[in-house]
Formats: structure tokens, C-alpha cells, sequence
């Protein structure tokens, strides 16, 4: 359980006057609100609870497989041969002991096959399973109209309207689907270039590159920034793409604890004081790598605190805003513009387009000197192939939407109607009794649900009430920390969440799931936009 029931970012959001702050401190503006993020304690029965349905499972892991032993149960689960007893175990005991005892009870509950487009709603492929999940068999059957709150459609832009996508269409019809080639060989195309003069535009930088993976966005540039004799000091909830970056780059990895400045600020102090180990000589460089939005704790950096803190030790920051880049903002372009933040106060940008955008890929941004070195340095740069030509259009019509370069005001007004969808299920949330995680400004909306069998349950039972939701465990959470996820839409209608609302007190209510011990009032109802023509730009046209 966590130490604090509520954290707050001791920094203030400012209004960015014309679009831009002024000067490197902080921005003079209009005061909005004091930026803060809940992570309620829950009642110390609940981890007993969680801890004791964890042994429980576990001990009748050990029976079964004490009756697979035996030849009482068939076991199904894949096991070295007997020739090779004596090789290096492709199987690690605990992990092949959790998969088939604990995972495959509830397996059903991921990987569900859908068959129509992602929007906020979509058609799931039945399935049954005759052998407790070891195996699947689809019904042919589809459980139509399932409200969609797990995909990262936050502007949804994931749509099928003719209109929109008709530029994409044009491009298949020029260039073909893929280029089969790298940037620096054939692959380098005209649209790709434009692309990237229109994100160094969108985050108000001097240059950008356009990469054709978001994961591969951090993993293949990271270790072209940094290597041995460097240091990187890490969130401990950065995403695994980081993780794996920074071990692959060979510099020395330290993690601070989760946005908190104190435990970031001793660690840089006493790297700039006793240098590198053995030797002590200075490091080449020191990086701060952290996320603008945390996708599983749906927390916001506390980036203002952060660049105070680099400059203060002269240490270089990496900002990945996969999840948080035309999600928050006034006007969607990510956590510098909702902390009133120059941009170039932060020496690395991130961020994908597999969120936001609707499409694929990923981009780093900031400098010339810095875009033009990983050009040449980059793995993905140099050997991946280039950035298919409709994803790239894909992304080159949402942006200018968000822009408002398409002569439109949908794009601002998606990026309103998500922050309104996000305060007004928030506090729904709350006022129901819900535990859940996050700053007031996040899209992404962790519901605790804690103990292992109410994880599954709830699961299946939103499923029957025809709401999608993403439920997550152990170990991709603490133990004790299980829960739902919930990322919200612009696409979602205010309809499509009171039913979801409606649906999720039923469930609380049958399985216990209200943990909250604070009180919270009821808000005025939230003012949602009714503009037909908005809503019908969200409409699926295969739903």
C-alpha cells in the first residue's frame, strides 16, 4: 500500500499566452488550478484479503499440479524433453508454475478477438474454451456494440469515415502500402518530410524524425544518446521501452521513486558529487528519463519541478509523452503546453502516434544538432523501414486537424470534449466510491479492484453488460495493487459513459468493489458539446 493518500505537483498550471511562455522561468499567466493526483490507501482488510487470495490460488496450484503428477489431471502445459534434462531450462519453475496455475484460470479475460474497427464501440468474437482456457474455439458468433474503454483512441481519430480518410486513400493509391526500404536507401519520401517539418511545427522545436514503431521509437534511440560512463536516472514506472533502451545503451541505471522530486533531486546530487563508481570521475552525461502521462497509474510528471532540477545540476531530460501528446493541453500538445513550458526546456522530445493520431510509429524531437545526429547514429534510423506512406498520411490529416489547418475547428473541439469526458467519469468515479489513481488531468483512469478473483469477475461482468475494459494484475501491478483501466475518448458520447457509469455501480455494488473511505460531493453535471455535425464525424460507419 502506498505511503500517501493524495499527491500533489507543487507546481501550478498557467494559461500560455499566444500559444508560448515567456522566458525559462515560470510563465506569466492567468492561475488555473493546482495540479493534483489521488492515490487513496486502501482499508488494511483489502491487502490482507488480496494477500490471502493469492496464497489460496497458490496452494491449490501446488495440488494440482500434485494431481498432473500423479496422472489424476492432464497437463497441458509445455515441458522440456527428457534428452534435454541436462541443457540450460528454456522453462523458469516459478514462471512456468504461475502461467499454468494461475494465468490460465482467467486467461479469457485477454486477448479477445474483435472484428470490426476499434472506435468507441466494437464487435467482440465469441469464444468458448472446452479445457479451463488452455485452448480457445470461436462460436462464430459476435457480441455486437460493446462500449470500447480500453483502446488508446483518445481524439478518435481510429475511424472509418469515408470523408476523413480520403487523403489516406489518395496515398495508397500513390505510393502503395509499404516502401520496402530505409530512409537513407529509398525509402525517403516527400510525405515523410513534410511530416516532419509538421510535428517540429506541433511542438514548437526546431526539428523532428519520424520513426515507423512507437517502441522502437525509445528502444533503438536511447542507446545513440547515452552509453558507457553515462548515467540515467528513471522513473520507477517508466514504460518497459525506456527500461529496455537504457539497459541496451550500457550506461549505469539508477531509479528515483515515482514523480517524487526529493528522492530525484538526492540521487542527482549524489551522482554530481561522487561521480562514477571505483573511479570517481565525472559522468559524461546524466539523463532523467520520465513519461508525461504514466499509463498505468495514470499520474502526470511533475515537469516544472523536473526542469528546475536538471538545469540546477546540469543534467540532460528525456520527456516521453506517448500517452500524454494531443491528450492534455488547451490545445493538445502535450504536458509542456498544460505547465506553460517552453519546449525547449526539455532536451529530448517523445512521443507516438499510435494514441492520439490513430496510426503508428513514434518521433523524437528538440534541437537541429540533436535530430540531425540520431539521423545517422540511430538504429531505427538507419536500418528500419521507413514509415508506411497511408500511416503517414494518417497522421499528417489528424495533426492538421488538431491544428486547425484543415480550416476546422474538430480537432480543438475533440481535444475539449476529451478533457470534459475525463473530469465528468473521474468524479463519477469518485463520488460512487471507487479507489482511483491519476491526476484530474489524465485520460487513462485506474479503477483499484485488488483481490485476484475480483479481477476476473469484473472483467466478465462488464463483458456481459456489453463494456469493454482492460484489467491488469500481478505482475504488471504490485500484488496488491490489481486493477482496471479504463482511457477515455473524445469519441465517447455522453450516453455511452453514463451507461458505462450505470453499469460499473451495479457491478461495485455486487462485488464489493467501492473501497473508498473518503466522501466526495456531488459536482454540477459537466457541459458536453451537442453539435450534430461533431457527432456525426464520430459515427462508425461498420457499427
Amino acid at each position: 500500500a502506498r505511503s500517501v493518500s493524495t499527491m500533489y505537483c507543487r507546481t501550478t498550471h498557467y494559461v500560455r499566452i499566444n500559444g508560448r511562455a515567456n522566458g525559462t522561468g515560470p510563465p506569466s499567466g492567468k492561475r488555473l488550478f493546482q495540479g493534483q493526483e489521488s492515490f487513496e490507501q486502501a482499508p488494511m482488510y483489502v491487502a490482507v484479503m488480496t494477500y490471502l487470495g493469492f496464497g489460496l490460488v497458490t496452494l491449490f496450484g501446488y495440488f494440482r499440479d500434485f494431481l498432473r503428477a500423479v496422472g489424476l489431471e492432464k497437463c497441458h502445459i509445455a515441458k522440456e524433453r527428457d534428452e534435454q534434462k541436462d541443457f540450460v531450462p528454456l522453462y523458469q519453475d516459478f514462471e512456468n508454475f504461475y502461467t499454468r496455475n494461475l494465468y490460465m484460470r482467467v486467461r479469457d479475460n485477454w486477448n479477445r478477438p474483435i472484428c470490426s474497427l476499434p472506435g468507441p464501440v466494437f464487435d467482440v468474437m465469441e469464444r468458448v474454451s472446452p479445457d479451463y482456457n488452455w485452448t480457445f474455439r470461436l462460436t462464430g458468433k459476435t457480441i455486437p456494440n460493446v462500449i470500447n474503454m480500453g483502446s488508446y483512441n483518445y481524439l478518435g481519430f481510429a475511424e472509418n469515415n469515408v470523408d476523413f480518410l480520403k487523403t489516406v486513400a489518395e496515398r495508397v493509391q500513390q505510393y502503395g502500402l509499404g516502401v520496402c526500404s530505409t530512409r537513407q536507401e529509398m525509402g525517403n519520401l516527400g510525405i515523410h518530410q513534410e511530416l516532419e517539418e509538421l510535428v517540429a511545427e506541433f511542438l514548437g522545436v526546431e526539428s523532428a524524425m519520424v520513426l515507423g514503431m512507437g517502441f522502437a521509437t525509445n528502444s533503438t534511440n536511447i542507446p545513440a544518446l547515452v552509453g558507457k560512463g553515462c548515467l540515467i536516472l528513471s522513473d520507477e514506472l517508466n514504460h518497459t521501452s525506456l527500461i529496455l533502451g537504457a539497459r541496451l545503451s550500457g550506461a549505469t541505471i539508477r531509479v528515483f521513486k515515482h514523480n517524487n522530486m526529493q528522492s530525484l533531486e538526492r540521487v542527482l546530487r549524489d551522482a554530481v558529487c561522487s561521480g562514477q563508481p571505483h573511479t570517481h570521475r565525472p559522468w559524461k552525461k546524466i539523463m532523467i528519463m520520465v513519461e508525461g502521462i504514466y499509463s498505468m497509474e495514470g499520474s502526470v510528471v511533475c515537469l516544472p519541478d523536473i526542469v528546475a532540477l536538471k538545469k540546477k545540476y546540469k543534467a540532460y531530460l528525456y520527456l516521453d509523452e506517448a500517452h500524454s501528446i494531443g491528450a492534455v493541453g488547451p490545445t493538445g500538445r502535450g504536458v509542456t503546453e498544460l505547465f506553460g513550458l517552453d519546449p525547449s526546456d526539455v532536451d529530448v522530445l517523445m512521443g507516438t502516434f499510435t494514441k492520439s493520431f490513430g496510426a503508428a510509429g513514434g518521433y523524437i524531437a528538440g534541437k537541429k544538432e540533436l535530430v540531425d545526429y540520431l539521423r545517422s547514429h540511430s538504429h531505427s534510423a538507419v536500418y528500419a523501414s521507413a514509415m508506411s506512406p497511408p500511416v503517414t498520411e494518417q497522421i499528417l490529416r489528424a495533426m492538421r486537424c488538431i491544428m486547425g489547418l484543415d480550416g476546422t475547428t474538430i480537432g480543438q473541439t475533440r481535444v475539449h470534449r476529451l478533457a470534459e469526458n475525463t473530469r465528468y467519469f473521474r468524479s463519477r468515479l469518485q463520488e460512487m466510491g471507487f479507489i482511483i489513481y491519476g491526476n484530474d488531468d489524465s485520460p487513462v483512469i485506474p479503477l483499484l479492484l485488488y483481490m485476484p478473483g475480483k479481477v476476473v469477475a469484473f472483467s466478465r461482468a462488464m463483458l456481459r453488460r456489453k463494456v469493454g475494459v482492460v484489467v491488469v494484475g500481478f505482475p504488471a501491478t504490485p500484488i496488491t495493487e490489481a486493477r482496471a483501466r479504463f482511457c477515455l475518448s473524445a469519441a465517447h458520447t455522453k450516453e455511452m459513459l453514463d451507461k458505462v457509469l450505470f453499469d460499473l455501480n451495479e457491478v461495485g455494488d455486487e462485488l464489493c468493489l467501492k473501497f473508498s473511505q473518503r466522501k466526495y460531493t456531488s459536482r454540477p453535471k459537466e457541459q458536453h458539446h451537442n453539435n450534430n455535425d461533431l457527432n456525426k464525424d464520430f459515427k462508425q460507419d461498420s457499427l
